[in-house]
């Protein structure tokens, strides 16, 4: 089991940039698939940015491509999401998850709220 803690949310105007960070209290986090999504009220969870445990690419929605970073340190036990020319539909609560490949447990944190407004 890996417990993950997001942070960094709040609020932005549009334009502006947040970085949100996840910290893992698994060692063996670098083993981990980590994902981040959100969820807008009324609106169903979406998956933004999936990062593989060490190699491979990142995977971006194509609402945020182009505007957000996902990004790990493994050797910190960390995940961040920088996310750049925030939109008012950006607006969500952002939530960490990690699970191990070939597995359909998922372990997810708390989340954070971004709200984006003027």
């Amino acid at each position: 089991q890996v417990q993950l803690v997001e942070s960094g949310g709040g609020l932005v105007q549009p334009g502006g940039s947040l970085k949100l960070s996840c910290a893992a209290s698994k060692s063996s986090f670098n083993a981990y698939i980590v994902t981040w999504d959100r969820q807008a009220p009324g609106k169903e969870r979406e998956l933004v940015a999936s990062m593989p445990g060490s190699n491979g690419g990142t995977d971006y929605a194509d609402s945020v491509k182009g505007r957000f970073i996902a990004s790990r340190d493994n050797a910190k036990r960390m995940a961040y999401l920088q996310m750049n020319s925030l939109k008012v539909e950006d607006t969500a609560v952002y939530y960490c998850n990690a699970r191990l490949p070939l597995t359909t447990v998922r372990y997810s944190g708390q989340g954070t709220q971004v709200t984006v407004s003027s």
